[in-house]
């Protein structure tokens, strides 16, 4: 589900879904211009980002839009800009509401923070968290949580969400991999890959796919398969996460792996075995 403008820039973005074979039955026409964001790298390959988002597509969600969900839909992933963006924020959440009550669709969320679109912390930590509510699984980076709790170590934060709702709160941290803190009390951390990075754009929204569809090939992704998720089934996720990740990483733009580039990497990329670790 996604509002696609009906510009160059939209028709670019539903020719490649297409592509890929994606069903866009439930991502509405929109009449509204393209949302851009203008991407600056450093010397580190780290991304900086200026938006161009004033009353365009992304942001325009209705009831009427929201309500074409599919009813067979097994998991629901939101976040970012258009979770604290009005007017469709409301009508996100009330979506992702809605399925996190009827019991059976996993909900995952990514914050995937912008301070420059935030006005300050305290906003920010409230957007944040009011979503959190919704979620089984929550996913953030260390740049997003530094920048919403500078008082507060990583750790300490997903325990804090833990608390609101998640059964499964992961930390990413770029060169030191991720961590999953899950609300049994245990947590499990994984290593990065030792790849060259080129360009770090979508490698969060990377990360966030390949989990997901770990999580689905693995047959854990109903609320109730990740809670009693296992400490090891839990490890391979992040590892293929991390493997999705890096490979986007290793190229020029956003530009994550397909299926088949997956499993080429996988071969020569050897992730270590999992080790998991009692939480205080």
């Amino acid at each position: 589900m996604a509002r696609l403008a009906d510009t160059a820039f939209g028709r670019i973005l539903r020719d490649h879904a297409r592509a890929e074979g994606i069903d866009l039955h439930a991502a509405p026409r929109a009449a509204e211009q393209s949302t851009l964001a203008v991407v600056s790298m450093d010397a580190s390959a780290r991304a900086s980002y200026d938006f161009y988002l004033e009353g365009t597509a992304d942001w325009q969600w209705t009831a009427e839009e929201t309500g074409r969900a599919p009813e067979e839909a097994a998991v629901l992933h939101f976040g970012s800009i258009a979770s604290w963006t009005p007017p469709g924020d409301a009508r996100i959440l009330e979506l992702a509401a809605r399925l996190r009550e009827r019991g059976d669709v996993l909900i995952t969320y990514d914050p995937n923070v912008r301070p420059g679109l935030l006005p300050d912390r305290h906003y920010g930590r409230r957007v944040v968290e009011r979503a959190i509510t919704l979620a089984h699984l929550a996913k953030a980076s260390t740049d997003d949580v530094e920048w919403l709790y500078p008082d507060q170590t990583p750790d300490q934060v997903a325990r804090h969400w833990l608390r609101l709702g998640p059964s499964t709160v992961i930390m990413t941290s770029s060169a030191d991999g991720a961590e999953a803190f899950t609300a049994q009390g245990w947590s499990v951390r994984r290593p990065a890959l030792d790849v060259t990075v080129l360009d770090t754009v979508g490698a969060g929204d990377s990360f966030m796919a390949g989990l997901i569809g770990s999580l689905i090939a693995r047959r854990r992704h109903s609320p109730a398969d990740l809670a009693r998720c296992a400490a090891d089934q839990l490890a391979g996720a992040l590892d293929d996460a991390i493997l999705v990740a890096s490979i986007n990483c290793e190229r020029r733009g956003n530009d994550p792996p397909t299926a088949a580039d997956v499993a080429a990497a996988r071969d020569r990329l050897k992730p270590v075995p999992p080790r998991g670790r009692d939480r205080d």
